[in-house]
């Protein structure tokens, strides 16, 4: 009987902490309002525009295409990494006669989207009222919102959360959107 008993109290102290973690783990997703297997929502946060036009100090080229006429800049002290998963930025975009636009835009990594939210008109910011996510095209000339996405603001389908990380990426000297520039020898361009 008493070997019985000694045995019983072994298996009770050992199922004791097995049990107790399966009953933690076994919340019901109803009552708890989370589902740890439900598809996540992409909530996006409140997006302010710019106050300022692009600061002449710290615009900094890069790199979008060979194929591309146009010269394409970032304004680095523009870009805001959000917690709601969306880099923002102001880029401006320099056509071959010289006349420039200003624009106003976010990148989402987790879907390769980008999104217009406004331009710089004159001397003021104007939102665009039919703002909407597009993909990112990576196969055309004017891929700059692929060059950055790929280039310096995501890492893969993650955003790059270190601001230090993303101007250093868009040091001209290394930036290439993630391609390569070279002719016909191998030779970086």
């Amino acid at each position: 009987m008493i070997k019985l008993r000694t045995i019983n109290i072994r298996i009770s102290t050992l199922l004791l902490p097995l049990g107790l973690a399966l009953v933690g783990c076994a919340g019901d997703p109803l009552e708890s309002g989370v589902d740890p297997f439900a598809p996540m929502v992409f909530k996006e946060g409140a997006t302010a525009m710019p106050l300022n036009p692009p600061n002449k100090a710290s615009i900094q080229p890069f790199y979008v295409s060979q194929q591309t006429i146009f010269k394409f800049a970032v304004d680095t002290n523009s870009i805001l990494i959000g917690n709601d998963g969306i880099t923002r930025y102001i880029v401006i975009l320099t056509s071959p006669n010289g006349n420039s636009q200003v624009q106003y835009e976010g990148i989402r990594c987790d879907s390769f989207q980008w999104r217009l939210y406004g331009t710089f008109e004159g001397s003021t910011w104007k939102e665009n009222p039919l703002s909407s996510w597009r993909a990112i095209q990576d196969n055309t000339p004017n891929r700059y919102q692929a060059a950055l996405a790929q280039g310096a603001f995501c890492n893969f389908t993650s955003q790059e959360k270190n601001i230090k990380n993303i101007i250093q990426s868009l040091n001209p000297n290394g930036f290439t959107g993630q391609i390569k520039p070279t002719n016909s020898y191998g030779v970086v361009n």
